[in-house]
């Protein structure tokens, strides 16, 4: 799907499209390869190269790895684009003013990490531990239109788009920031539950060494308007506007995809058998819940839930 809406909202798109393979090894109890052939080709048929890496840190049981360890294997040297793969493109990509010496990611999250304990570590000391523990600059990295303490201040991101001039000097910080806190964690971790946030409690850490920090004029395009990191279909249909569900739904149209994407029960239910409107009408967009949670709970009373 974002490969599909990447060729029919960007005809004219000139750059490689690149779908990172985690290979089979000894940190998987399972083939992690792509199973379906119809897939395999759909992707190839509309231009992207599949390229296999190997987990060597991560693996079952840290999938979330993958886009830090498929960094990898990207041209070394060349400016890159990392989207999720639960992500549409709905507008042209050369509206966004990439500025790629000065990387950012996705501002489109929720108060996730850390979780706050009673007389534990408050964000100061936290996020300050892990500035410390690799060099950086903790005071630089805050934004002090918020008030102390508030999950605002620190940078945080979601991990569904990053950029950067150069995917293995990246990818080797991020692993190596990664692995650190996975195996080394300030004490004032001790408390935190790493899964799954692990990539996003070391995304700003990388974002910061390298200069970058918040870039609203790139993030607030790529998390509102150019293209939508939607997850799963039902929270697509329950919150995101007019022109993502139309897209999706001309791109998703073409008989020769349709044959392939009906095989994955939520497309085929939400989009193709339109279940997804029920979805959508269930919610009014201009009065959304505040939390994604109330969202998701509402859409399983209604048995419309699927992913």
């Amino acid at each position: 799907m974002l490969v599909a809406s990447l060729r029919h909202t960007n005809p004219d798109f000139k750059g490689r499209v690149f779908v990172a393979e985690p290979q089979q090894n000894h940190r998987w109890d399972h083939d992690p390869r792509m199973g379906n052939h119809d897939v395999r080709a759909s992707l190839e048929t509309l231009g992207a190269e599949i390229l296999p890496f190997e987990n060597k840190v991560f693996g079952c049981g840290y999938p979330y790895g993958n886009k830090i360890e498929a960094l990898q294997v990207l041209p070394e040297g060349e400016p890159f684009l990392f989207l999720d793969t639960d992500t549409l493109v709905v507008d042209d990509l050369s509206k966004v003013p990439f500025d790629f010496d000065r990387p950012t990611a996705s501002m489109k999250r929720e108060n996730t990490w850390p979780q706050q304990e009673l007389y534990g570590p408050g964000y100061n000391q936290i996020w300050g531990s892990l500035y410390e523990k690799f060099g950086l600059d903790f005071e630089s990295s805050l934004d002090t239109s918020y008030p102390d303490e508030y999950w605002r201040r620190y940078l945080y991101f979601n991990a569904g788009f990053f950029y950067f001039r150069c995917p293995k000097e990246f990818g080797e910080r991020f692993l190596d920031y990664a692995r650190l806190i996975r195996d080394e964690p300030p004490e004032e971790l001790v408390c935190q539950e790493m899964k799954p946030w692990l990539d996003q409690v070391a995304l700003p850490l990388v974002i910061h060494s390298f200069g970058g920090g918040r870039v609203p004029e790139v993030s607030d395009m790529l998390d509102h308007e150019v293209t939508c990191h939607y997850r799963v279909l039902p929270l697509l249909y329950a919150r995101e506007r007019d022109e993502v569900v139309r897209v999706l739904e001309e791109v998703l149209a073409p008989n020769k995809l349709k044959k392939v994407l009906k095989q994955y029960e939520p497309i085929r239910r939400m989009v193709y058998q339109k279940k997804g409107h029920k979805v959508r009408e269930m919610f009014d967009r201009e009065n959304l819940p505040r939390r994604e949670q109330a969202m998701r709970n509402q859409i399983k009373r209604a048995k419309l839930w699927m992913r």
